[in-house]
């Protein structure tokens, strides 16, 4: 089994935004904004290799979208999905499977290019996994929701042959990953736990965007269902705890990964390090 980090470069978004009700005089403490009170997170996805299985967790953003929409979102940095790739040995051909942890642009856009006039996967020869809910929630998004689920990332998906659904229940396609679902960000959002027998790295997605989401009250203002959430926190707190889970953040612009500790204040996140030093 071979993990590498596959960042896709960052982006900007409100710190309110990020952190929720936690006050800025908190939250700030953590994370410094910009005069726009803007943050700087970073688009990390997964690459997941074992014998001829070349599994991309999540996608990054793309580029699909006009000058108006990314300017909302200053994306900046070095990286990028394909450079990525190749610094890991591999290419978007070789890729046999993509799986979305959920379907916000952020998470998904890579994966579809724009062909003229109309689409074509990123990653041609690969089927691309979702579960089931989260597709039939993102096709009919809600009103508050509608802005992050894009119809060109997520339609194209279907009329390209390229959907499949995954197991319900914990199974996956794969021995060597067990899916881990919540509720509160979106629905039915998949958080992937990597075991190599001795170890287990779980991919934490949007429950936990970045260390500094760990503690209880730290809940995102995009969560649909922040109550919801901190159950779906007690739940993963439990096993993470027991299992000594790998915790490996999507939107954490300074750390790859953590483990948890649990002291007088709760759960709380450990030093950070980076996946290489992860054990995998």
């Amino acid at each position: 089994m071979k993990l590498s980090v596959i960042h896709t470069g960052n982006f900007k978004l409100d710190g309110g935004a990020m952190f929720g009700v936690v006050p800025k005089v908190m939250w700030s403490r953590l994370i410094p904004a910009d005069e726009n009170n803007l943050c700087t997170w970073a688009l990390r996805c997964l690459l997941v290799e074992v014998g001829d299985t070349k599994l991309l967790i999540d996608a990054g953003i793309g580029n699909k979208q006009d000058e108006k929409f990314f300017s909302h979102y200053h994306l900046h940095g070095d990286q990028s999905l394909e450079d990525s790739l190749q610094k890991a040995g591999c290419t978007p051909e070789s890729i046999t499977d993509v799986l979305f942890t959920h379907l916000h642009f952020d998470h998904c856009g890579g994966a579809i290019r724009k062909d003229g006039e109309g689409f074509a996967p990123v990653f041609p020869n690969a089927k691309y996994w979702v579960d089931e809910k989260q597709w039939n929630w993102a096709i009919k998004p809600n009103a508050r929701e509608k802005a992050s689920f894009l119809k060109e990332n997520i339609l194209p998906i279907q009329d390209l042959g390229l959907l499949n659904f995954l197991p319900e229940g914990s199974d996956s396609p794969w021995s060597w990953l067990e899916l881990f679902r919540v509720f509160g960000h979106t629905e039915a959002m998949v958080l992937p736990i990597i075991s190599n027998g001795s170890s287990k790295l779980i991919f934490c997605a949007d429950l936990f965007p970045s260390v500094h989401h760990i503690p209880m009250p730290f809940i995102m203002g995009y969560d649909m269902r922040p109550l919801e959430t901190m159950e779906d926190k007690k739940r993963f707190f439990e096993r993470a705890l027991a299992e000594n889970w790998v915790l490996y953040f999507e939107h954490d612009a300074v750390n790859e990964c953590c483990r948890l500790e649990l002291g007088e204040k709760g759960v709380r996140a450990g030093a950070g390090f980076e996946l290489s030093a992860a054990g995998f």
